[in-house]
């Protein structure tokens, strides 16, 4: 991989752009979801002549855009020769404009087109002349580029963990966006649920005289359920299971997480143990979504 440099700091009250090109099948198209899902304002081969035109409109929008990534690739055609103009003009406008290209091995281009089984926008006979009809057409927008980033060698999810590195704030990267749901089996199992949870097997509130009315957010139901070893061992496994597998989740780029534990009913034991690993994730820093999705059916 190519060394990058720092970052550039926007203009003031200016828009910050990062214009994403590359060789086709370096991964630009996978680079501008990330720009997506990092809050970034996303645009897909506008007319490179058009970016002044959009940096205005953008300006004045009242979704109060401040963030943009362009993607600009071959398939410009006359209008990548504006490319360079048209970034000129941007600066001239006091935006901060970086251009971020991705380009990779001739071998590993040649496996992504056998893989995928895409046609290469500039082969006219095979994938490799293709690629070097195309090193050649992008040949000056390289040496211009901001940021060279070789993705030969990186999976998806590395690469979305280098941009979120270079391009977020510490302070501002995602997290795993985490939610914890209690629902009844006999009402059906969240169809959002990634993780599922039976607690069916502990001894069940419903069956004792004053507790069938409450739920698992009262005292009474959550001293009875956690009153039994089973009940106290298996909370302790779930925590240890979660601590182990959100972490990884979060590595690999997940960007949500739902865990659904569920009873017969949806009303004391999935309820219970729902609260009772609320706070436990708050501590582990996942600040949870909490819905008890059937606590209030009869």
């Amino acid at each position: 991989m190519t060394p990058v440099p720092p970052s550039r700091p926007a203009a003031a009250n200016g828009l910050e752009f990062v214009v994403i090109t590359g060789m086709s099948g370096a991964g630009k198209s996978y680079a501008i979801k990330c720009f997506e899902d990092m809050g970034y304002f996303c645009v897909d081969n506008l007319p490179t002549t058009l970016m002044p035109t959009f940096a205005d409109l953008a300006s004045r929008s009242m979704q109060q855009i401040r963030r943009v990534a362009l993607g600009v690739d071959v398939r410009e055609g006359e209008y990548l020769s504006h490319l360079l103009d048209a970034i000129s003009e941007l600066k001239g406008r006091r935006h901060s404009v970086e251009v971020l290209f991705l380009e990779a091995s001739d071998e590993a281009l040649v496996r992504r087109y056998h893989e995928t089984r895409r046609r290469h926008p500039l082969a006219e006979g095979n994938v490799l002349e293709g690629i070097g009809a195309e090193r050649k057409a992008m040949a000056n927008l390289r040496e211009v580029a901001d940021r060279i980033i070789d993705t030969s060698s990186l999976t998806v999810h590395q690469l979305k963990a280098l941009l979120i590195d270079l391009y977020v704030a510490p302070k501002e990267r995602p997290g795993l966006a985490t939610s914890l749901v209690s629902f009844g089996f006999k009402h059906g199992i969240p169809f959002d649920a990634d993780l599922v949870f039976d607690v069916r097997f502990l001894p069940n509130p419903h069956f004792v005289e004053g507790l069938r009315p409450l739920d698992g957010r009262h005292a009474d139901v959550r001293d009875f359920i956690f009153k039994h070893d089973e009940s106290r061992e298996f909370l302790g496994l779930l925590k240890q299971l979660l601590a182990f597998l959100l972490p990884c989740y979060q590595r690999e780029g997940k960007a949500y997480l739902t865990v659904a534990i569920g009873c017969t009913g949806g009303r004391h034991r999935s309820v219970a143990f729902v609260e009772a690993l609320r706070g436990y994730l708050d501590d582990l820093g996942f600040a949870p979504t909490v819905v008890h999705r059937d606590a209030e059916r009869e």
